[in-house]
């Protein structure tokens, strides 16, 4: 059975309470009046009735679910103080007013970090954009904020990885390999065939590629590609090894515990053709020839080399994704909401995620009189893409700006304003690195931020 809401517990430990300690402070009071409403929470209601009707249970690891209200006011808070699941669990179970903020009473265990964090996966990204549209739906109506103007940015998600290199890649290659292939050999019972583990040779060519780099001649470059290409050969042989032995256990996969071969092998599979393509990469590089789709992490293969020009970070290695601020003036400070984010795998530029964000305004029904946008669009897609929104003005700067003076100085400095509350987002509410892995992971991450950042916004409006 699905639990929606979760009233606050009172017991006997509860009435011994000082009343100050059962008040809760002024910020979670704010934030306490949000996540009750049953408009919200059906968005979720609608998700675990698809999973029934495909047969699923709403059991998580074989126990029951805990009450999505509680779910969503504990995640509120793992995005607001920026906590691990493991320590979200700790401070909740620790503090009172967090208890009572989350709708856990003194005598009740808080859910283990195992459920919430299964939860987040199987709830998805889309169902935590269909709780934001509904609190945005809810406050133009109750709130009575009216969006007036809309400004309109991208911004890079670091992936959870360290910097790349190809031999870098390669040798965590044969590692993986290696490793993965012990463990599907064991199920079978093989003692011939294996992947052999090549991380000995791999660190002798990683060493001499870091004394050639130091040497920095006229020859150390040839010297290094020539390494590199050692180590994609020796990665090229652990994926020969890998797929033989994959194969093999899909042969042997037979009777008790062939689920178990299965899913191995194909997990081995999975990380051969990733390694693969690490391989196919050196010999381009080797070779000069140019590569797209770069391959920068084996554990997070959605994850792409962007480059924004910065001279801090010229080369960032994640996600490009696009927020929309909606806000009702223009004014100094104006601090509105953000729409669900609109995001594709690569490094799409600004004018390709524009239509995602402009459905996204039609989907909610907003008309903004006014859209400021950065020099990074261009004039014609732009103008084309914002036509549905039929809006008074488009201001992008440095190529399209109105003839007033004021006016042109009042929207470039609204358009600046936008890097404040990507700023916040990624120091408050943790969207600088996604710490799950994938695009559907990165999503799932800074959708939920949106939604505690939304959620604060319009507890600063009801205080």
């Amino acid at each position: 059975m699905l639990t929606l809401f979760a009233e606050q517990a009172e017991s006997l430990w509860d009435e011994a309470l000082p009343v100050e300690v059962r008040e809760l402070p002024e910020d979670l009071a704010a934030l306490d009046r949000l996540p009750s409403d049953s408009e919200l929470l059906e968005p979720i209601t609608a998700r675990f009735r698809e999973e029934l009707a495909a047969g699923r249970s709403v059991l998580v690891d074989g126990r029951p679910t805990i009450a999505m209200e509680t779910y969503v006011r504990l995640m509120v808070l793992k995005q607001r103080y920026r906590w691990g699941y493991r320590t979200l669990v700790a401070e909740v179970s620790d503090s009172i007013h967090l208890r009572r903020f989350c709708r856990i009473s003194l005598s009740e265990r808080v859910p283990d970090e195992s459920t919430v964090r299964k939860l987040t996966r199987r709830i998805g990204a889309e169902t935590v954009s269909e709780l934001t549209r509904a609190l945005i739906v809810t406050a133009t109506r109750e709130k009575r904020f009216r969006p007036r103007a809309v400004r309109i940015d991208s911004t890079v998600i670091e992936a959870d990885i360290e910097y790349p290199t190809d031999a870098g890649l390669a040798s965590a290659g044969v590692r993986v390999l290696a490793s993965e292939g012990r463990r599907l050999a064991g199920l079978v019972g093989e003692q011939q065939r294996r992947v052999r583990d090549r991380s000995r040779a791999m660190g002798r060519r990683l060493r001499s590629i870091g004394r050639t780099i130091r040497r920095r001649s006229g020859e150390a470059k040839a010297e290094v590609l020539k390494l590199t290409g050692e180590t994609g050969e020796l990665l090229t042989k652990s994926v020969k090894e890998a797929r033989t032995l994959a194969a093999l256990a899909r042969r042997r996969a037979r009777g008790r515990g062939a689920q178990a071969k299965l899913r191995a092998a194909a997990a081995l599979e999975q990380m051969a053709n990733r390694c693969e393509k690490v391989a196919q990469q050196i010999t381009k590089r080797v070779a000069g020839e140019p590569i797209k789709d770069r391959i920068v992490s084996l554990f997070d293969s959605d994850a792409r080399p962007i480059r924004k020009g910065k001279l801090g970070k010229p080369n960032e290695f994640g996600y490009v994704t696009q927020l929309a601020e909606v806000t009702a003036n223009t004014k100094r400070g104006a601090r509105g909401l953000i729409l669900p984010a609109s995001t594709q795998v690569g490094n799409p530029a600004e004018n390709t995620l524009l239509p995602a964000t402009v459905a996204e305004l039609e989907r909610l029904a907003i008309r903004p009189r006014e859209v400021a946008l950065d020099g990074g669009f261009m004039a014609g897609p732009t103008n084309h893409a914002l036509e549905p929104l039929e809006p008074d003005r488009v201001f992008i700067a440095g190529r399209q700006e109105p003839e007033s003076r004021r006016t042109t100085r009042r929207l470039r400095r609204y358009r600046t304003g936008a890097e404040g509350p990507i700023s916040h987002l990624k120091r408050r509410y943790g969207i600088d690195r996604s710490r799950l892995k994938g695009d559907e992971g990165q999503q799932i991450r800074t959708e939920w931020a949106i939604l505690a950042y939304n959620t604060d916004t319009l507890a600063v409006g009801t205080r």
